[in-house]
């Protein structure tokens, strides 16, 4: 039996510390924990997270402009349809990385394809021969003019 309780007690504090530190770095190298880690590290670096990107809409008096961040994205890879009010702005990205080591007789192939698409609706039919579209440093940006209604003059009946 120890001659001084006080120091006890500071070692089994010390003891149960250590405990706890270790099951937290056990935690965080098992694998379900290491997986969804990388998941999340893999989350951040889809320019495109859920399939979805950044896109504003506003209008001036005479067309609507709509803007997208496409960061990354090639011109090629940019789709633009238009059906009567609405807009679909489609980003398509194939990717083929081949390895091959012919010392080890390995060859290996992977492809990647991701999509992306965001619809805006306006209030009125889009002339898809007016609409103009650039794209500069990541920036898609589409000018739709707005459509001249003709004036109905009201009389008087009779």
């Amino acid at each position: 039996m120890s001659s001084n309780p006080h120091r006890d007690s500071k070692n089994n504090k010390q003891e149960a510390f250590a405990d706890i530190m270790k099951s937290m770095n056990d935690f965080f190298h098992e694998k379900p924990v290491r997986g969804f880690l990388q998941t999340v590290d893999q989350f951040f670096n889809n320019p495109f997270p859920h399939g979805s990107f950044p896109v504003e809409v506003y209008e001036t008096d005479k067309e609507h402009v709509i803007t997208a961040e496409l960061p990354g994205v090639k011109k090629e890879e940019i789709h633009i349809d238009i059906l009567g009010n609405q807009i679909t702005i489609e980003v398509k990205n194939s990717e083929v990385m081949t390895e091959e080591d012919e010392k080890n007789h390995y060859y290996r192939k992977k492809q990647t394809f991701q999509r992306s698409s965001r619809t805006i609706i306006l209030s009125h039919p889009i002339n898809e021969k007016k609409v103009k579209a650039s794209y500069e440093n990541g920036l898609l940006e589409i000018r739709i003019p707005k459509l001249k209604g003709k004036s109905v003059q009201i009389g008087t009946k009779g």
